[in-house]
């Protein structure tokens, strides 16, 4: 059963506004090098280690911001859902750690990996709009890493262009653009349609616009960082 993923593309939604104002950004984001490299398989094996273990490292402090979007949460249907995103946040984890598994890294030599700068920057930026803002500010901030993932993932395992056989990466893209993480990003779409029913006036366009462009252009620093290899 396919995902009906035509949310992500629809400009009248305001996540679709806020995708808009930064198209440029977003589409450097999303057919960044290092994602074209994963899709044709190209990328050295030395970078995808190094990113997939810092992006393991930037997923604990992403589950740190949605157990804060439990607190920021005025309802109990808002915190459940919070709640749900924190496990399956914590739950992505093990495709990073399959991955190390085969290159004989445990959990425990992971967490020990030094954090590089763009993985600083860019999480403790979304704690900061979380913690700043209300939760709609920071479930724009969230959107930007869950959403553009799954387009990512999307876009990759539907392309005929895409290496199958033989690509290193191919679980990963599965993973990304499969049902299970598709319908996951689409509901992180509807949460921001809900929470803006009651919170979103044009006055705050721009202030959210800023959020979701600086969310952006981290991920884009977070995807040099990894075809860098750099801390």
């Amino acid at each position: 059963m396919s995902v009906d993923t035509s949310i992500f593309y629809d400009q009248n939604t305001v996540f679709g506004k806020l995708k808009s104002a930064c198209k440029d950004d977003w589409h450097a984001y999303c057919h960044h090098e290092f994602v074209q490299r994963v899709g044709d398989g190209t990328l050295p094996m030395e970078c995808f280690q190094h990113y997939l273990q810092q992006d393991y490292l930037f997923l604990l402090h992403y589950a740190r911001a949605y157990a804060l979007a439990v607190y920021k949460s005025d309802n109990p249907d808002d915190m459940r859902a919070a709640v749900d995103s924190v496990a399956g946040v914590l739950a992505e984890t093990k495709v990073h750690l399959s991955y190390c598994k085969e290159w004989s890294l445990t959990e425990q030599d992971v967490i020990q990996v030094p954090e590089a700068r763009a993985n600083m920057a860019y999480t403790r930026y979304v704690l900061e709009r979380g913690m700043a803002g209300d939760i709609l500010d920071l479930q724009v901030a969230l959107s930007v890493c869950s959403v553009g993932y799954a387009e990512i993932g999307d876009r990759l395992i539907n392309d005929p262009a895409t290496k199958r056989e033989g690509n290193p990466y191919w679980d990963w893209i599965q993973s990304y653009g499969g049902d299970e993480y598709l319908a996951g990003s689409v509901k992180t779409i509807e949460t921001i349609e809900r929470l803006a029913e009651s919170r979103f006036t044009e006055k705050r366009l721009v202030s959210l616009q800023k959020t979701f462009q600086e969310a952006t252009r981290l991920e884009i620093g977070f995807w040099d960082m990894g075809i860098n290899c750099s801390f």
